[in-house]
């Protein structure tokens, strides 16, 4: 690949002439004190000469370069070769007996420039020896990725196109009912957005006519502009339109059934798995190269992290204890940022502790026996207040400001999406079916969920809430006694209503292997089941000090933390290896 007239070094050219007059040959050597370029021969004369024998002489890329011949502005006289210490000042001999660098250090300017043009050519090496050719490769990378995506979606094409064939002419019938509805969604969107585009497009016309007017104002053409422009009131800029992003639908497959044909079709699904970073070799270091810094190596560290692969450990391990001051039991439990642990017990405290157990925050609310908090993708705590309505957030220097407005629903339970953020939040009133509403991250109402295909109620009393990985948003109804599970789109996957009768489900959460995990406040045990409902095993027993379990909550390192209605302590667990 040809450099560009960036990469050549400025001093390049076909070869390097010798400085000495009448000499052509090539250059090899640099005279510091002369600041000339000499050929061998012209240097060994240069040090036989009684004059110049003491000269500093290098090889050529040793040399020292001379400064630009500037002028003092002030002593037009003299040139400008001294740096004020205290002042980082470029001036000449004669600045220095001024009153402003009176008492000042001074050194040679030449020296300086040298050191710094010394720092600046081993910059150029690095980026030329490191840098550019680790760009380059990591370039040969995407494009082999590019090759593999490809390929791989080429392969996502054919099996969709050989499932569709399967079910021939009925498919082919809902296949085009299905595009045109697609078709319609996508104008629809596509729609919305031109319209925000030309409603900010229309905005900077108007910003631009403002311009013009303050301009008119500023230097008046003619008596009339500016008797108006003495006379006007200051213009009002307008503030900036607000857009929002759309929501996007979301196929997903169904029952193979005659009516719901289209769903066996399948579903193409971007697996919520965190990229792995590709592998940078770490710049090697010596006294010419510039050592990486400390955010440099922070991210080699993280670049050759290895994805461990969890599974479900034989056995549940207790690993720590925390004691919650000012409860009397945990029925929910949230984790911030920072260590920060936030506690509720059925009375209305809502207290947050650090990692040793000191009360950080005590806040009295409306909520009880559910789920009624939880930790923003910002760190800010949001809660419910049932009596008045609303959604409260506290942010990290304990503000509390209102968020939400739920209108005439009572809010009972809330969970923030680690997914994008959404706000899920279950919610009641008198005479309609409960519901779950879902609000994006700046709280506006983006979805409601509260009956399935056929009509029927999906919810009682949706006390406690949670979403797992693949989207799916699961709630703990104490009053249907079940857990019930809806896919993203809020179509209903299944309800689980334990393995005996009596089940009484209460806290929930979900892990990294897509795991529910649900407290049964009857048989005292937490629940584990796959993400299809299917009953896996009881993960936490009375024959391991557990009773009447209320809460849990699964943190970044995978443990499992635990809160029981009869004490205010929160028990952590190892359950996956």
């Amino acid at each position: 690949m040809a450099l560009s007239e960036f990469q050549i070094p400025p001093d390049a050219q076909h070869y390097l002439v010798c400085g000495t007059e009448d000499c052509e040959k090539n250059c090899q050597f640099y005279c510091n004190d002369c600041h000339q370029p000499m050929c061998e021969q012209c240097r060994d004369e240069h040090q036989k000469n009684r004059e110049t024998k003491n000269h500093e002489v290098v090889h050529y890329k040793q040399r020292k370069r001379p400064l630009p011949v500037v002028k003092c502005k002030f002593h037009p006289t003299k040139e400008i070769d001294l740096l004020c210490k205290e002042c980082q000042i470029p001036l000449c001999s004669k600045c220095t007996g001024s009153k402003e660098h009176r008492g000042h250090l001074f050194t040679n300017l030449e020296i300086v420039f040298d050191e710094k043009v010394s720092i600046y050519n081993e910059e150029i090496a690095n980026i030329r020896s490191y840098f550019e050719p680790t760009s380059q490769n990591l370039k040969k990378e995407i494009a082999g990725d590019v090759t593999e995506i490809k390929k791989i979606m080429a392969g996502i094409r054919t099996s969709i196109k050989a499932e569709a064939e399967s079910v021939k002419k009925l498919v082919d019938a809902v296949t085009l009912d299905k595009m045109e509805q697609v078709d319609k969604i996508e104008q629809s969107l596509l729609q919305t957005l031109n319209g925000q585009n030309q409603e900010i497009d229309d905005y900077i016309n108007s910003l631009n006519g403002l311009i013009k007017t303050y301009y008119g104002y500023l230097s008046p053409s003619n008596i009339e502009q500016l008797t108006f422009a003495l006379k006007s009131e200051s213009l009002i800029i307008r503030p900036i339109p607000q857009t929002s992003k759309p929501v996007p639908p979301v196929f997903t497959a169904g029952q193979y059934s005659k009516e719901d044909v289209a769903k066996l079709l399948g579903r193409i699904t971007v697996p919520n798995t965190k990229p792995e970073n590709r592998k940078i070799k770490p710049m090697e270091t010596n006294s010419t190269q510039m050592k990486p810094t400390g955010k440099q190596r922070k991210q080699d560290r993280e670049k050759s992290d290895v994805k461990q692969t969890l599974s479900l450990s034989s056995s549940v391990t207790k690993v720590r204890e925390y004691t919650v001051p000012n409860v009397d039991d945990v029925f929910h439990i949230s984790l911030g940022k920072s260590g920060r642990l936030w506690v509720s017990d059925s009375i209305g405290n809502l207290v947050q502790i650090d990692l040793q157990g000191n009360q950080l925050q005590n806040t009295q609310t409306s909520g009880r026996m559910e789920g009624y908090h939880t930790v923003t993708q910002d760190g800010d705590l949001i809660y419910t207040d049932r009596k008045n309505k609303v959604i409260n957030r506290i942010t990290p220097d304990n503000t509390i400001t209102e968020f939400i407005k739920t209108g005439e629903w009572e809010p009972i339970s809330i969970h923030s999406s680690h997914i994008n953020g959404d706000i899920l939040v279950g919610m009641r009133k008198d005479g309609e079916p409960s519901k779950v509403t879902r609000y994006n991250k700046t709280g506006t109402e983006i979805q409601n969920i509260q009956s399935d295909n056929k009509g029927q109620a999906l919810y009682i009393d949706p006390r406690y809430i949670t979403e797992n990985i693949n989207g799916d948003v699961c709630v703990s109804d104490s009053n249907k006694l079940a857990v019930v599970v809806v896919d993203k789109s809020g179509q209903h996957r299944f309800s689980y209503i334990g393995q005996r009768s009596g089940f009484n489900p209460y806290g929930i959460c979900t892990d990294v292997l897509v795991h529910i995990l649900v407290c049964d406040d009857i048989s005292d045990t937490v629940h584990l089941l796959d993400q299809d409902g299917q009953f896996l095993c009881l993960l936490l027993t009375k024959q391991q000090g557990v009773k009447y379990p209320c809460s849990v909550c699964v943190d970044d390192e995978n443990n499992l933390w635990v809160g029981q209605w009869n004490t205010n302590t929160v028990t952590v667990y190892k359950f996956l290896q």
